[in-house]
């Protein structure tokens, strides 16, 4: 298939459409990728990349690179930047071949990304498959937006527009579904991965005799690290644990400053490394942290990084509600308790570390996640997916 892909995220930004292009390169499909310029999610633009149209290949994938707005600090930037995406996207979109077998459009926040996708297939009478990460309009209302405000009201419509357009909707959360058979669109399920780098066995080589509980990704407002550090201060006189904390993001110095305040000498944070190098960090870990917000849109999401914590084979400590929570207990691969609530996650994390059947979730997380995410499967979905709507 020549497969026409419209994510507003792509390499070098930590997203896995990146790995899932490449994957069906290899797979014997021609790909063009149209996104911006990176800058999630530090905000600048990375070094290297200029902010102007640009084409590139990358592991034989076709890139094309529109200018964008980039993130930076603050809600006005960040307008920008959901706006600027898809106003870019539709000129380059404009000079594309019009003879794509289908689209793929990658759907994170803002559902306006979809935008140039869509009118792409509307032009060419070509069909379109969404891959819907981040609920819309819902994600607004994490990011403080009030249901009743005009804002919201407006990219209710314009989301209901959006996925009533697309020819399939697949989603990453057994709990999108409901909402969509609410818009009369038979949603189908496709839970997100982790890379082959993940499933590979790698030596643990502990360096000191420490209990590691270890937090990696995307360190911004609904991620609630903040639950992390307090309950680190919680648990600041037990020397035996340490929080190691990677990522970066929107809120990590805040993160910092939170550090600093309480004096939390038993938390690390080491910013943010290339995915090579986390199987490592997992493997010399005792067990991994999984937080977000309380909120009732995040509690119906699956972070992608659980998949990457259940392939690594280690047991999960959550503070968190939904979705989640549910994908712990049936895997029984780990300790939860509410979102937010930084008491109960520090008396997990002692309970854990004396709990002799710890080994055992660890292994209970693998066998998780070879039974319900191996990326082999994802993609034969995908494709399978991809191949009846071209057809439909």
């Amino acid at each position: 298939m020549k497969i026409l892909v419209i994510t507003q995220y792509y390499y070098p930004e930590p997203f896995r459409i990146t790995d899932i292009c490449e994957t069906l390169v290899q797979r014997g499909h021609s790909v063009t990728v149209v996104t911006g310029q990176p800058n999630y999610p530090e905000g600048d633009i990375y070094s290297g990349y200029v902010n102007k149209p640009s084409r590139t290949t990358i592991n034989g994938v076709d890139v094309y690179r529109t200018k964008i707005h980039p993130r930076k600090r603050g809600s006005v930037h960040l307008f920008l930047n959901y706006m600027s995406f898809p106003l870019y996207a539709r000129k380059t979109i404009k000079n594309l071949d019009p003879d794509y077998d289908v689209v793929l459009i990658n759907q994170l926040s803002p559902i306006i990304s979809a935008i140039p996708g869509v009118k792409y297939a509307k032009k060419n009478k070509k069909k379109t498959l969404l891959y819907c990460l981040d609920l819309w309009p819902e994600s607004l209302v994490s990011g403080g937006v009030k249901e009743n405000s005009v804002i919201y009201k407006f990219f209710n419509r314009v989301s209901r527009k959006i996925y009533s357009s697309v020819d399939s909707i697949y989603v990453t959360s057994k709990s999108f579904i409901d909402k969509f058979e609410k818009y009369g669109i038979n949603a189908k399920y496709l839970p997100q991965y982790a890379e082959d780098i993940f499933s590979q066995k790698v030596e643990r080589v502990k360096m000191d005799n420490k209990f590691h509980v270890t937090f990696a990704g995307n360190i911004g407002e609904m991620q609630s690290v903040d639950t992390i550090l307090y309950a680190a201060n919680e648990l600041i006189e037990h020397e035996k644990i340490v929080f190691d904390i990677y990522g970066s993001g929107s809120k990590f110095g805040e993160v910092s400053r939170l550090k600093s305040t309480f004096g939390l000498r038993n938390v690390i944070l080491h910013g943010r490394k290339d995915i090579s190098e986390m199987p490592k960090i997992y493997s010399n870990s005792d067990a991994l942290l999984v937080t977000l917000k309380k909120n009732h849109l995040l509690s119906m999401t699956l972070p992608g990084k659980v998949q990457a914590y259940l392939a690594a084979g280690k047991p999960i400590i959550g503070a968190i509600n939904g979705e989640t929570r549910r994908v712990i207990e049936e895997a029984k691969c780990g300790y939860i308790c509410s979102a937010e609530d930084y008491k109960s996650l520090s008396s997990l994390i002692l309970y854990a570390l004396d709990d002799k059947q710890i080994k055992e979730k660890g292994s209970n997380s693998r066998r998780f996640y070879e039974n319900n995410f191996m990326k082999k499967d994802f993609i034969e979905k995908l494709e399978e997916g991809l191949m009846e709507v071209k057809y439909v």
